[in-house]
């Protein structure tokens, strides 16, 4: 294999260490080695970082191992051009396997040009892909707990469901709120609870809530909210923190909230995933390759194969 880095370094990632091998010496002829390991603490990834330097590294590979690459990443980044590397694309030979013989593979098949970085968007960018994926994660344990309050109040036998097309728009968190205190809900209180907006007529809903609630329904429905409430401030405070880490992509936010379909949230995910430079990939098929919605290409002895898309880890 013809050589194109004169220093690179191949380093295997894991939990508590981080075995270097850098290989450097002529293109033309038969390089050295040199291998170290370091603590994944701080100081011993800036000792990595001044070793690497004072061997005049100019190249570093590292594979995507969980998260453990990342504060590698952290500290190197600005110091080294580095290569992020997809394990399956440069897994070793089987039988032998050693993290020595890891770093060193990774060197070599960076030396020789042979691995694809994956896209690693920058810092902020990161920052906001954190944001955005504990949102959604947040939504859905909100929606767990709208569901949970749903099923306490079908046990009480307490139908607003069928009368209220949302139980926590305005007019069903009144209510919610009335039925967990254990207040009398009396017609005139109903009528006052009731946005003017709401379809179902008084003597509907008063029907509906009109069950038979236990003290056991009332603790377990105030767990129920106070938790979806404590949810919703939460994702409150992170879209507030989304929209600053947005000001500088004004512009794109505005592209994208004006595809059909996409609204504001939805273009701060795609920001956040995609990044906003687009030359990082090289053409719309790789982006979609990349994002998991292209079935992938097996054909085998003429017979073309049917193939699932792999959806990547996005890091």
């Amino acid at each position: 294999m013809e050589a194109m880095i004169e220093r690179c370094a191949g380093l295997d990632v894991h939990q508590e260490t981080v075995v270097a091998c850098v290989i450097f010496g002529p293109l033309d002829k038969k390089p050295k080695t040199s291998i170290e390991t370091f603590s994944t603490t701080t100081t011993g990834l800036l000792a990595l970082s001044d070793w690497l330097a004072t061997l005049q590294v100019s190249d570093v590979v590292m594979e995507s191992t969980g998260v453990y690459w990342k504060p590698i990443w952290n500290i190197l980044e600005g110091s080294f051009h580095l290569v992020l590397a997809n394990a399956r694309h440069v897994k070793n030979v089987p039988g032998r396997k050693t993290d020595v013989k890891d770093a060193e593979w990774l060197a070599k098949l960076l030396r020789c040009g042979l691995i694809e970085s994956n896209f690693v968007p920058p810092e902020d960018i990161r920052d906001l892909r954190d944001l955005t994926r504990y949102r959604k994660k947040l939504i859905h344990h909100r929606t767990s707990e709208q569901n949970r309050i749903h099923k306490i109040l079908q046990d009480a036998n307490i139908k607003l469901t069928s009368v209220l097309s949302d139980i926590f728009g305005v007019s069903g968190r009144r209510i919610l709120e009335a039925i967990l205190n254990g207040e009398k809900i009396e017609t005139d209180g109903l009528r006052k609870m009731v946005d003017w907006r709401t379809k179902a007529s008084i003597t509907d809903i008063a029907n509906a809530i009109n069950g038979r609630i236990r003290r056991h329904h009332r603790d377990m429905l105030r767990y129920h909210w106070e938790h979806m409430g404590y949810l919703e401030q939460t994702i409150e405070e992170l879209e507030k923190q989304i929209d600053q880490l947005l000001s500088p992509y004004r512009k794109e936010v505005e592209l994208l909230d004006g595809i059909p379909g996409v609204n504001k949230a939805a273009a701060a995910t795609f920001i956040a995933e995609m990044g906003v430079n687009m030359s990082v990939f090289k053409s719309a098929k790789h982006l979609a390759s990349w994002a998991g919605v292209s079935p992938g290409n097996y054909e085998s002895a003429g017979k073309k194969k049917q193939v699932k898309p792999h959806k990547e880890t996005k890091h």
